[in-house]
């Protein structure tokens, strides 16, 4: 045999696929050409190894003729030829990031990085119970990098005007020759002498210091829909925290936090209301009356031979559905308060009253 894959990878002639796959990774990180530690040479030795030896037709021929039929023709890898090896992708593990940013500029992983976009901010806001109810438009005010007046974001003094970039030509965008053990790749990337504005200014701004941008105090007004949850997140676009040179500014989340209330306990689109009523209440079956969340007067009469043990739905009584159509129903449950008779005589009328029923 002309090279010892086995020991290449420092394993036994036995092992298995998964040692095999092991031993692959742990030295493809150890030798990968861009590590400070790396080794091309040793590198490409390592993934020719790997080749023969994960495939199980080749792992044979090779065990017995000391050679792979077919070995380093390429195939269908569309990796073929870079270098002269061929790279199984899913075998990588955690080399992906090396994928990235061998292919970032190229199409093949996103869009370029650009400079820097503001951050998105996430904020609580507090409302009621009534206004989850009914929606509100309710203010906002809080510090964040806001956008320089004084330069209108764009890193220099207006007046004293801009001169064309000269390292990217005016294009806010340069290009790199990267070598990887892919082979060489043209690299598209922002400008950083411009931040990819394609000129710099004659004088940079005092007040941001060159960044279009600078801490300050931001008021917004969010609008609260009807039906909105406790810890619910709803999305301002724009409204967060503000880009380097005019780019694009980051989104606000706002997460509602809706208070508790005294008398009504949010389930959902339900609402739940303790009711005292009293033993009078029952027995002479008098009306009831409830107050809604809407500050609505409803008028109800408990079933005959009604469980006071249950829960009486009122439907139709609860909350607004977020982004849909009705409302939920208002849960009544009743708390019997008992007289307490204060002379003999009221205890007496109790006691016939008893014996009657």
């Amino acid at each position: 045999m002309s090279k010892d894959y086995y020991k290449i990878l420092g394993i036994q002639k036995g092992a298995s696929e998964e040692e095999v796959k092991k031993a692959y990774r742990k030295l493809a990180h150890q030798y990968h050409p861009d590590k400070p530690s790396g080794n091309e040479a040793k590198f490409k030795e390592i993934n020719e190894a790997y080749q023969v030896l994960s495939n199980k037709q080749k792992r044979a021929s090779y065990d017995k003729f000391g050679t792979a039929e077919g070995f380093g023709s390429g195939g269908s890898n569309p990796f073929s030829g870079f270098g002269g090896f061929n790279v199984n992708v899913e075998d990588l593990g955690d080399l992906g990031d090396i994928f990235e940013s061998v292919f970032e500029g190229m199409g093949f992983a996103g869009t370029r990085r650009t400079y820097q976009r503001g951050s998105d901010l996430e904020i609580p806001l507090t409302i009621t119970l009534e206004e989850a109810f009914r929606g509100a438009v309710k203010p906002l005010n809080f510090s964040t990098l806001i956008r320089c007046e004084k330069c209108a974001g764009q890193g220099g003094e207006v007046k004293e005007g801009f001169t064309k970039c000269i390292t990217c030509d005016g294009k806010g965008e340069v290009r790199e020759e990267r070598r990887t053990f892919f082979g060489s790749f043209a690299q598209v990337k922002t400008c950083g002498k411009c931040h990819g504005q394609g000129r710099i200014p004659n004088k940079v701004c005092k007040d941001c210091n060159g960044t279009g941008r600078m801490v300050g105090e931001k008021r917004i007004e969010v609008t609260i829909l009807p039906g909105v949850h406790n810890n619910q997140i709803m999305t301002v676009k724009g409204a967060g925290e503000s880009g380097e040179h005019n780019t694009e500014p980051g989104d606000l989340y706002v997460r509602i936090q809706v208070l508790s209330h005294e008398r009504f306990e949010r389930q959902g689109d339900d609402l739940k209301i303790k009711k005292e009523i009293t033993v009078f209440d029952i027995l002479l079956n008098k009306k009831i009356e409830i107050t809604t969340i809407d500050s609505q007067k409803k008028t109800i009469e408990l079933p005959t031979h009604f469980n006071l043990h249950h829960e009486l739905r009122l439907a139709g009584q609860g909350m607004p559905r977020l982004g849909g159509f009705g409302r939920g129903d208002l849960l009544v449950s009743f708390i019997i308060k008992t007289p307490s008779p204060t002379n003999s005589k009221a205890k007496k009328l109790l006691e016939e009253l008893e014996g009657l029923l």
